[in-house]
């Protein structure tokens, strides 16, 4: 059983009389969160989050180190008992490593569980330089587990118009699991009856409440390792603390399209806490613009120049002096009728509007958004995805749908390594995947 940490691939490695040799660069990349907001950051081997590092319990590992950025670093084993030279700590355990250099790091692994790897220049790490290390036990957990993922929990802060996060700010406005925002996060694709292990690292500033519909999970393991069976209690929403690692398992025995999120209301949304929530920003912020402009975020009905033509940070109007409307705009689902006829006076409601409902199905479809219902990709922002409990037979079609896109990937990629080009992000060219309802005899038809 490997982990499947999704949008991110493995690190490959290579054998070297017994020992496993990784090769890891730590390099300025452009990371894309959503379609169309492409940020530049920081990660390793072309990758934000990094590479995922999977090995097992007493392996002997050599990690060959290169530092492509213009300014010193080093790389720190999180939770992972190692030598004190090799635990990347610049200054005390090691010499920095500076732009050009390599560092290699040597080590065996007698623990097992959910790890990671960071940089340990804390500005370097917020701008992503971390990433998974797991270590599998030589024998397997019990129960067995049929899935296993893993979600890297980030960050970032972004104003409008820059494509380079604040590592500064203590106020964010973009959240991703495993480098992607909201709907362009892939969703966990399981068989009806499956038992599935979920792990969540967060190495960033805020703590997450990780809440899962439809079922209760037990947390089996932490940033130490795996817990005893006896300590396991039933939960369906779990802190994952700064620093912190958590392992979820549970079985998928409902089926059905369930979310996984963080349950902080300004963590569920993108872009959106910069109109509601106070940021560092001496100018009126821009409404009713597209991705690159204004706000930064997709064109929508959420906002318009009706309520907010600007919205300032200690200038113009405030809300307390126009109580009767928020600073979002309204959207065509205002009008919509209620039971009893409703309140059709917009101006009459304080708070009105909040609906930030903005769909982009097409935009982020891929084979495992499959069959979701249309306007599905409105219903997710920020640091939320889908874990898809499916029968058997829409499981298995999907999956082949899946295998036949990283098929086109592979050929569209002469000479790539096969480890890397299995994972890396779909190129959908025309193609457009059915919505729900949509007969598997339909997907020719739909082609453009």
């Amino acid at each position: 059983m490997t982990v499947t940490v999704l949008d991110v691939p493995k690190l490959p490695w290579e054998l070297d009389n017994g020992v496993k040799v990784f090769r890891l660069i730590a390099e300025p990349i452009k990371a894309e969160f959503v379609p169309g907001r492409v940020m530049d950051v920081w990660g390793y081997n072309g990758r934000n989050p990094g590479p995922t590092i999977e090995v097992t319990e007493g392996d002997h590992v050599r990690i060959l180190f290169e530092n492509r950025l213009p300014e010193p670093t080093t790389v720190h084993w999180h939770g992972i008992e190692v030598p004190i030279e090799m635990d990347g700590v610049p200054a005390i355990s090691q010499p920095l490593v500076g732009p050009g250099e390599r560092f290699t790091y040597e080590f065996t692994l007698h623990q097992n569980g959910t790890f990671f790897y960071h940089t340990h220049m804390p500005m370097a790490e917020m701008l992503g330089l971390l990433g998974f290390f797991v270590i599998h036990p030589k024998h397997a957990y019990r129960p067995v587990v049929h899935k296993d993922f893993g979600i890297v929990l980030q960050e970032w802060a972004v104003l409008p118009n820059n494509t380079v996060p604040n590592t500064l700010s203590m106020e964010f406005n973009w959240l991703t699991f495993n480098g992607k925002a909201g709907p362009a996060a892939t969703p966990m694709l399981v068989k009806l009856g499956e038992r599935v292990r979920i792990r969540l690292i967060n190495i960033g500033m805020d703590h997450h409440p990780i809440h899962l519909h439809g079922f209760q999970f037990r947390v089996t393991g932490t940033e130490a390792g795996r817990i005893p069976e006896s300590a396991w209690y039933p939960q369906n929403t779990v802190l994952v603390g700064v620093a912190q690692a958590r392992d979820i398992e549970f079985d998928a025995d409902r089926p059905g399209d369930w979310m996984l999120h963080c349950h902080l209301p300004h963590h569920m949304m993108n872009q959106m806490v910069s109109m509601v929530g106070p940021m560092a920003h001496s100018g009126p912020m821009q409404t009713g613009k597209g991705m690159e402009e204004g706000m930064g975020i997709m064109k929508g009905h959420a906002l318009s120049e009706e309520n907010a033509p600007g919205f300032g940070r200690g200038m113009g109007m405030t809300t307390a002096e126009k109580p009767t409307t928020s600073m979002v705009g309204p959207s065509p689902h205002a009008q919509h009728g209620a039971p009893g006829g409703g309140n059709t006076r917009k101006d009459r409601v304080p708070g009105f509007p909040q609906d930030m409902f903005m769909p982009m199905d097409e935009e982020v479809a891929k084979p495992e958004t499959f069959g979701l219902p249309r306007d599905w990709s409105a219903a997710l922002g920020g640091m939320m995805t889908l874990v898809r409990v499916l029968p058997p037979d829409k499981y298995e079609e999907i999956m082949t749908l899946v295998k036949e896109s990283e098929s086109d990937t592979t050929a569209a990629q002469p000479g790539a390594m096969c480890i890397a080009s299995a994972t890396a992000p779909m190129t959908m060219g025309p193609r457009i995947w059915p919505r729900h309802g949509a007969q598997p005899a339909d997907r020719d038809a739909m082609q453009r």
